[in-house]
C-alpha cells in the first residue's frame, strides 16, 4: 500500500477543506461519534478509502497520545494529499469548534454562565447513537477476520466497562494477536506509543502567563489518552491543584463546552485559555493541545501505512482494530444509556438508524434534523 493516495490538484484540497470544516462544524457526540462520521463520509460516500484502511486508521490513531478522532482526520488528510493534506484537514476539524467554544467563552466571562443547549442534544443524541452503530456495523464486517479477533473485540469491551484502561486493552490484544500469529516466536516492537519529544514539566507558578499556559496543554496534548473524562482527570492535577489557575467548577464548565458542541473535545483547552488571558490565551492554548498530534502523525504516518508489509506486524493491527473496534461499541452502550431516556428519544435513534441503513441519507442532515426535532419537542413540552 502506499505511504500515500493523492488525488493531485488545488480542487481536491479545497474538497478535503471544506468537508473537514463542515464536519468540524457538524460533529456532536465525541470521539466515537466523530469517527463514525468520518467513516461515513470517507468510506461510504466518497470511497476515499475502503473500510480495512480507514480501520487502520483509527488504531494507529488509538496507539498515540492526543484527540483520537482528531488524529484520524488528520491520518486521512496525510492519505489524500500528503503533508499539506495532514494540515489542512486536522486545520479544518479543528476551527469551527474552536470559534464556537471561543464564543461561549466570551459569554461565560461576560455574564458568568453557560447557554443552556439541553432541548438541542436531546434531539442529537439519539442520533449520534444511531451513526455510531451503523459504523460499528461497518467495522464488524473488517476487523472481525477469526474467532481469536472477534473475542478479543468482546474482551476490550467488557474490560473497558469495568474500568480498565483503553491503552492496556489496545497494546494488550495487538500482543496476543501478534503472538498468536508468530506461534510464540519473537516479535518485534511494533507501534508502542513513543513519545516523539520530551513531555515539558509543568512550572510551578502562580501566575498564568501565556508561556506556561502554552506548556501546560503541550504536555496535555503529548501525554493524554482516551477520552474528555481523562482530559478531565489531567488538567485537574494541574489547573486546579497544582497552578490553582481555575476553580473545579470552571474546569467541569470548560469540559462541558467541550463535550456540548461540535468538534473536538479537546477544544476545552480553548475555553480554559480564554477564561485565563482572553482571545490570545484561547489561540495558545488550543495550539498547544492539538500541535503534538499533528507531529506525532506526520512522523508515524510513512509507518503505519507500511505495518500491513509485515504479516505480524499486520495480526498487531488486527488486535488493536477489533479492541477499538469493542471500545467504540462500550462507548456506544454509554451514550445510548443516557441519550435514548424516553419514547421521543427511542423513535429518533430508531428512525436514524432506519435512514442510515436503508437509504444512507448523509449523516450531517440528520444531526441537523435530530436538532430540530429537539427544539420542537422543547417548544411543545
Amino acid at each position: 500500500m502506499p505511504a500515500t493516495r493523492h488525488n493531485g490538484g488545488g480542487s481536491g484540497r479545497r474538497d478535503l477543506a471544506l468537508t473537514f470544516l463542515r464536519l468540524g462544524a457538524t460533529a456532536f457526540g465525541g470521539p466515537a461519534a466523530h469517527i463514525a462520521l468520518m467513516e461515513h463520509e470517507f468510506v461510504r460516500r466518497r470511497a476515499w478509502l475502503t473500510p480495512g484502511e480507514f480501520l487502520d486508521l483509527v488504531g494507529a490513531a488509538s496507539l498515540i497520545p492526543g484527540p483520537s478522532s482528531t488524529e484520524v482526520a488528520i491520518y486521512v488528510g496525510y492519505r489524500r494529499a500528503g503533508l499539506v493534506g495532514l494540515v489542512l484537514a486536522g486545520s479544518c476539524f479543528i476551527l469551527p469548534a474552536t470559534l464556537i467554544v471561543t464564543a461561549i467563552a466570551w459569554a461565560y466571562v461576560r455574564f458568568g454562565a453557560l447557554p443552556t443547549a439541553g432541548s438541542l442534544l436531546r434531539g442529537v443524541e439519539p442520533v449520534v447513537v444511531a451513526i455510531i452503530v451503523q459504523a460499528i456495523s461497518g467495522f464488524g464486517r473488517a476487523a472481525l477476520k477469526s474467532w481469536l479477533l472477534a473475542l478479543l473485540g468482546a474482551m476490550a469491551l467488557t474490560l473497558f466497562l469495568l474500568g480498565m484502561n483503553p491503552l492496556l486493552l489496545l497494546a494488550g490484544s495487538g500482543a496476543i494477536a501478534a503472538a498468536a500469529h508468530a506461534r510464540g516466536g519473537a516479535l518485534t516492537a511494533l507501534a508502542a506509543p513513543v513519545a516523539l519529544f520530551a513531555v515539558p514539566a509543568t512550572p510551578a507558578a502562580q501566575g498564568a502567563s501565556l508561556g506556561k499556559l502554552f506548556l501546560v496543554f503541550l504536555k496535555a496534548g503529548s501525554a493524554v489518552f482516551g477520552s474528555g473524562y481523562v482530559l478531565l482527570a489531567f488538567l485537574r492535577g494541574d489547573l486546579v491543584g497544582h497552578l490553582r489557575w481555575m476553580s473545579e467548577a470552571q474546569l467541569v464548565d470548560a469540559v462541558a463546552v467541550g463535550q456540548l458542541t461540535p468538534g473536538p473535545v479537546f477544544t476545552t483547552a480553548t475555553f480554559v485559555g480564554y477564561v485565563l488571558h482572553g482571545a490570545q490565551g484561547a489561540a495558545i492554548a488550543t495550539v498547544g493541545i492539538f500541535l503534538p498530534s499533528f507531529v506525532l502523525v506526520a512522523a508515524s504516518g510513512p509507518f503505519i501505512f507500511r505495518l500491513r508489509r509485515s504479516a505480524t506486524a499486520g495480526a498487531f493491527l488486527d488486535g488493536v482494530n477489533v479492541a477499538s473496534l469493542g471500545l467504540m461499541a462500550a462507548v456506544s452502550f454509554q451514550l445510548a444509556r443516557a441519550a435514548v431516556r424516553d419514547v421521543a428519544t427511542a423513535l429518533i435513534a430508531l428512525a436514524s438508524l432506519a435512514l442510515l441503513l436503508r437509504f444512507r441519507v448523509n449523516s450531517t442532515w440528520l444531526i441537523l434534523g435530530g436538532a430540530g426535532v429537539g427544539l420542537l419537542l422543547a417548544a411543545f413540552g
